[in-house]
């Protein structure tokens, strides 16, 4: 069978925080790819804002490095498991995979995601053990967790006999070998290793076209972009092709412009064959997993796989008392907007309408999925309201179910004891407790998604930030009866309008948290506390001291104001409970109550304690 010798297509997956941008990075400065001047950032593949502040991959992303006569298309794809609808598709397009881990931390849950789904594709992989130059690194272990991972994972014979290349990709180097000593400043054992274990792509450009759109792109001036391999043919500029859609239906269109990848860019090119990866405008309707044909042979390739969404959120529009003062975008048409527009590339994500229109539910992968969207959208300008993510439930076979997942956490070990406790009170089942040395244990669980919503502050708070916390979607599990996960403090809320005073504070801060420094304007309604016991308090947040022509012999009290407790947007949006929003504008995250008129919230509660007591 006749190959195309001058590319290969590799996919690079590894857990959050494994180095696998900055190990793309280095290919890029260390191959003949970049012209000699130029010169190019660190993580530069992480291009949105937000990946590069939170240092993860969101969306995947295509480059290509030239290592001598050969194209080497690299996909780098997002370790996280929100993100795990792009990683299967990815798999699609690629015919091997370059497995990053890191020489210290092994193998970790999102490491077993991906792998899993680029051996069920039966991809050819390469292990890079990363960061050897770590303190604590112990490379030669890492290959053996890699290797029980394999086995466990179902690999054939040929996919665990894996080349392993040890590197530091931070420093540039790289070697066969586990010992430091022979680190060199080069990346050429990787890209050794790619020509020579990574199958060159079959080519039958002669036969009929055959190109699956595998992710999309959007912009003002081309519309819709479909990118994806050509698994057979060619495609030139001006073709006219056939698209066959996902609900079996056929649509004819022309080719007005190809895009080919080279280095960080993206080029327009004539005409591209089997093997290539592109990117194809001129089909307004495109979507994932649909096949471009030639209109004489209309056979589709298979479909592509979506990860279904596990967690809704309501958004709103902000009616707020303090709407429209900080964004740009306030309307229910233009929050609208924004939403169908996310729907051109993001697939996994759905939008849909409510009785109220002012209000969509949108469900997406899981919470970090959902607050990425928020956090991209208040950055643009957008003012709108959350509700506090549920989990989806589904029926099968007749029995009510709802998500779990596999929780892996790292620990020091005398905080195991409450990690134990916690989750188990959670309804998290612990599946595995092991020593991994110099005083850490993994404890491995499987939990419902809806006991781990609003865990990871609690989690954090118990390791005083030392623990290490990973989950990813399992599997839908008959749901757990008679248990409501949620919050159990209740929250201290403004009774009135205006700024937030100092003496104000010290007077409620013994009955909870306080989150608003002295200063903040607050509304009635908001919250501005969380209670320490169950019950909501009314408070007056705003009172300052009567002013007499005495000095008040206490006025160091004001060093006592306990430091306010600020909180991101995800710990945000899990602290809320039902009868709660999250008021999200450019500059600020708020929590209030849906009811803001005190009187008419405490008769509503009233009244559901009075249903409730029938």
């Amino acid at each position: 069978m006749k190959t195309r010798d001058d590319i290969r297509n590799i996919a690079i997956i590894a857990h959050v925080d494994h180095g696998k941008t900055t190990l793309v990075n280095e290919m890029l400065k260390q191959s003949d790819t970049l012209d000699s001047h130029a010169s190019i950032e660190d993580r530069a593949l992480d291009s949105n804002a937000i990946e590069r502040e939170r240092g993860i991959t969101i969306l995947s992303k295509n480059t290509a490095v030239r290592y001598g006569d050969k194209q080497i298309n690299i996909l780098d794809t997002p370790g996280h498991a929100d993100f795990g609808g792009e990683v299967e598709r990815i798999m699609r397009m690629v015919d091997g995979v370059l497995l990053v881990v890191d020489a210290y931390e092994g193998t970790m849950p999102q490491t077993r995601f991906v792998l899993k789904k680029a051996l069920d594709q039966h991809l050819t992989p390469i292990v890079v053990i990363n960061k050897v130059d770590r303190p604590g690194a112990r490379p030669s272990e890492v290959v053996d967790e890699v290797l029980d991972l394999f086995i466990e994972l179902g690999a054939d014979e040929d996919q665990l006999d894996f080349p392993v290349v040890y590197a530091s990709a931070m420093n540039g180097t790289s070697s066969y070998d586990p010992d430091l000593d022979t680190q060199e400043h080069t990346m050429q054992p990787i890209f050794d290793t790619i020509v020579k274990h990574i199958p060159a792509p079959i080519d039958n450009e002669d036969e009929p076209l055959q190109f699956q759109v595998a992710m999309l792109d959007y912009n003002d001036f081309v519309g819709r972009v479909g990118i994806g391999r050509i698994f057979r043919g060619k495609i030139k500029v001006g073709d006219n092709v056939t698209v066959m859609k996902l609900d079996g239906s056929k649509q004819n269109f022309r080719v007005t412009k190809l895009f080919g990848y080279f280095g960080l860019k993206r080029l327009e090119i004539n005409e591209a064959k089997a093997g290539d990866l592109i990117a194809v405008s001129g089909m307004e309707e495109i979507n994932v997993g649909e096949t471009v044909v030639d209109p004489n042979h209309l056979e589709p390739l298979p479909l592509l796989r979506i990860d279904e969404p596990t967690l809704k959120m309501t958004f709103r529009t902000n009616d707020s008392p303090f709407a429209g003062r900080e964004g740009k975008f306030v309307t229910s048409r233009q929050i609208e907007e924004r939403l169908k527009r996310e729907l051109h590339t993001d697939v996994s994500l759905r939008v849909d309408d409510t009785d109220n229109p002012g209000a969509w539910v949108v469900s997406g992968r899981g919470e970090l999925h959902l607050s990425i969207l928020i956090e991209t959208m208040r950055r643009e300008g957008y003012e709108l309201q959350a509700s506090r993510p549920e989990v989806i439930y589904k029926t099968i076979d007749n029995t009510r179910c709802e998500p779990f997942e596999s929780v892996q956490i790292d620990t020091p070990d005398e905080y195991t004891g409450a990690i134990i406790d916690s989750l188990s009170k959670r309804k998290g089942e612990m599946k595995n407790m092991e020593s991994v040395g110099n005083g850490q244990t993994r404890l491995t669980f499987l939990a419902p998604t809806r006991g781990l919503i609003g865990y990871s502050t609690d989690f954090l708070s118990m390791t005083r930030g030392y623990g290490i916390m990973n989950h990813t979607f399992s599997k839908y599990m008959p749901v757990i009866k008679n248990w409501n996960p949620g919050r159990r403090n209740g929250t201290l809320v403004s009774i009135n309008s205006g700024k937030v005073t100092t003496y104000a504070i010290m007077a409620v801060q013994d009955r909870g948290i306080i989150f608003t420094p002295a200063g903040t304007e607050v509304y009635e309604g908001m919250i501005i506390g969380q209670n320490s016991r169950e019950n909501d308090i009314s408070v007056n947040i705003t009172r300052g001291r009567n002013q007499t022509n005495v000095r008040a012999a206490g006025s160091e009290d004001i060093a006592k104001v306990k430091t306010p407790l600020v909180m991101s947007l995800e710990e945000s949006l899990e602290f809320i409970n039902e009868d709660e929003f999250c008021e999200i504008t450019p500059e600020h995250v708020r929590l209030r109550k849906q009811i803001l008129n005190t009187s008419e919230r405490e008769k509503a509660a009233k009244k559901l304690r009075h249903g409730n007591n029938k």
